[in-house]
Parts: structure tokens; sequence; C-alpha cells
């Protein structure tokens, strides 16, 4: 039985682009054949300052790896490394910054500006929990995977611990005060979900770590209601007094005149506006008042207008952003580079 010609046709032609793809898949590839350095370390040195001096930050990784591959081990080789972490993080490389970190720190560990190492690999570790819908929209990292947040915080806990002086510590403390409050908000968003489905001793264990371990946060005020409450509800009277107690010294307006905990009151859930819209809307501010008020970090998040939150970012950008996509210092050493030795300032006058 003959096949119609259209089929006959069909077939040809998939034979074809089949015999077609073999063809292309059997070609071998040109492989690059590493010709060794085409420059002296100080060259390539010397070129990559230029190109960081004009943000130039590709041209520069060039020349800073072309260091790292063929002088390991000379003169400037550790500077190049901090340099590299530096122009990494201006690609938005961060997976890269913080491998080549923990690298520098585990090769270099007596280095002086070792120190930088461990602060850039906590910054970019911050960055890597933040994705472009997180950037644009008012939605709370804290209601989401915390993990790289976490590893940030570890990051800047070593930081402050090993190097107390550094120049990074002070914004590094700062960093973790804002993590810390992520951290309190995502077990506070756990206990939440636990009320609603009343399972309170794991409600009670979300609140007892966030008072355990975040009591300076705008946090402590629900998690000391979220454990009366619970306590209450188990039937432990006496623990949830307690509770009761400390609310009235530090939170009088959590208790009701009868003595019970007003939940609803110490809590400040987006509304069904806000998150059918990705945070773009229906954004409420923070009524209580004494809890602390959050970092500049979160802040400035509410302050965007319509436009920009509608527009996903795109539209009247701020001038003023989030400490967490600040820019990214320069390593002391390049900063040492580009500023004008003694002798220079002098001639200058």
């Amino acid at each position: 039985m003959s096949l119609p010609n259209y089929k006959i046709t069909m077939l040809a032609l998939s034979l074809g682009v089949a015999a077609a793809m073999v063809g292309c898949s059997s070609n071998p590839k040109k492989e690059v054949v590493d010709t060794g350095p085409q420059s002296s370390e100080q060259i390539y040195m010397q070129k990559a300052q230029q190109a960081l001096d004009r943000g130039q930050y590709s041209e520069a990784a060039k020349s800073l790896e072309a260091i790292d591959t063929y002088y390991p081990t000379g003169q400037s080789s550790a500077q190049a490394q901090l340099d590299l972490l530096y122009v990494k993080f201006q690609q938005k490389e961060f997976e890269t910054v913080v491998t080549q970190a923990d690298r520098f720190i585990r090769l270099n560990p007596q280095h002086p500006n070792v120190d930088y190492a461990y602060y850039i690999r906590g910054v970019a570790n911050m960055e890597l929990n933040y994705d472009s819908l997180m950037r644009y929209t008012s939605l709370q990292q804290s209601h989401r995977d915390t993990s790289y947040m976490k590893l940030a915080y570890q990051n800047f806990v070593d930081l402050i611990r090993r190097f107390p002086s550094s120049q990074y510590s002070v914004d590094a403390a700062q960093r973790m005060k804002f993590i810390g409050q992520e951290l309190a908000e995502s077990e506070m968003n756990v206990a939440r979900f636990n009320i609603k489905r009343k399972a309170w001793i794991a409600a009670i264990d979300r609140a007892q770590w966030v008072v355990e371990h975040y009591p300076q946060t705008p946090q402590t005020p629900e998690a000391l209601a979220t454990l009366a409450y619970a306590y209450n509800e188990i039937g432990d009277k006496a623990t949830s007094e307690q509770y009761v107690n400390l609310l009235k010294l530090n939170y009088p307006n959590l208790v009701r005149a009868n003595g019970t905990v007003d939940l609803a009151a110490s809590r400040h859930d987006a509304s069904w506006v806000n998150r059918a819209t990705l945070g773009i809307f229906g954004r409420e501010a923070k009524a209580n008042a004494n809890a602390e008020t959050t970092s500049s970090n979160v802040e400035s998040t509410d302050k965007r207008s319509w436009t920009n939150r509608l527009s996903l970012g795109l539209l009247d950008k701020q001038k003023t952003v989030d400490t967490s996509t600040t820019e990214m210092p320069k390593s002391p050493a390049q900063a040492t580079q580009a500023a004008p030795s003694t002798t220079e300032a002098d001639a200058a006058k």
C-alpha cells in the first residue's frame, strides 16, 4: 500500500531535518587554547584600576581574573582578589562573591584587609535573599524563605566577633538589627498560622523563640500577646497570667478591661487588597506606637509612590534606596590606590 504524496513529503522533510541536526551535533567544537599571560602582573593591575575608575567592571574582571590565574603568588594577588570581590558584587554575581570571599578567608586568614571579605560575604548573602519581585513590590521577605538572611546574620556575627574595631562593624551591626526584625517577623508569621489552625503548642514555640532571641524587635509585643493567648487556650492559666501581667506593664493597650488579651490589636497584617496586588496597594501603616520603629530598609519601601509600585519599580524611582541595596564600598587596597599620595597632595597645594 503506497503512502499519499503529502505523507511522503512530510517524511522526507523530517528525515532531512534530523540528518541536518545530527550533522551539526557531530561537528567538533573549537577548543579554546590558553596562550598564557599576555601582560605582566603590573600591567594587568594598571588595566584593572583604570577600568574600575571608569566603572567598566567587565574589563576590570578580566584583568583581575588574569592576575588570580597567572600570578597566584604575585605581589598583587591578594589585592586583585579583594578588588574582584567588589567587581563581582557590582555585576550582581552574589553567589560568586560568597564563594570567592570564603576562598579568600581560607587562604588569607591573617591578611590586614580580610575583614572586607567577611563583610562583603554577609552583604552578598543578604542580596541573595531578594529577587526582582521583592525589590519592586511591598511584599515582605520575612514571609518567604529566610535561609540566606540567617547566613548573612552569622557572617556579620563572625565579622564583629573577630574584628570589633573594623570600619565595617558599625554597618554590619545595623544590618544585623534589620535581619533580626526580618527573622522575628518570619517566626511570628508562622505563629499566626498556627493560631488559626489552633496549634497552640506550635504557636507558643515560635513566639517564645522571638521573645528569647529577638527581644528588641517590633514583634515582641505580639509575641508576648500570643504566649498569653495560647497558654490560656491550653488551660495553663498561671503561665498565661504571667504574660498578661507583663503586657500590662509594657503594652497595656493589648490587655482589655476584663483582663483578656487583645491579640488582634497586636497584629498588623496586610489587607486582602495588599496581598492580592502583591503589595502594590492597600499598604497599612504600622499602628502600634509602643513597638520600636523598623529600620530604614523597611521604611523606604512604604515611601514609594503608587506609580512606582504599579509599574513594579520601573517608573518614578526613588533617589534614596534601602541599605540592603546600597553600593558596596571599595576594598581598602583599592581605596588606597584611588586616594592621592601625600606628595601629590602637597604638589596640588
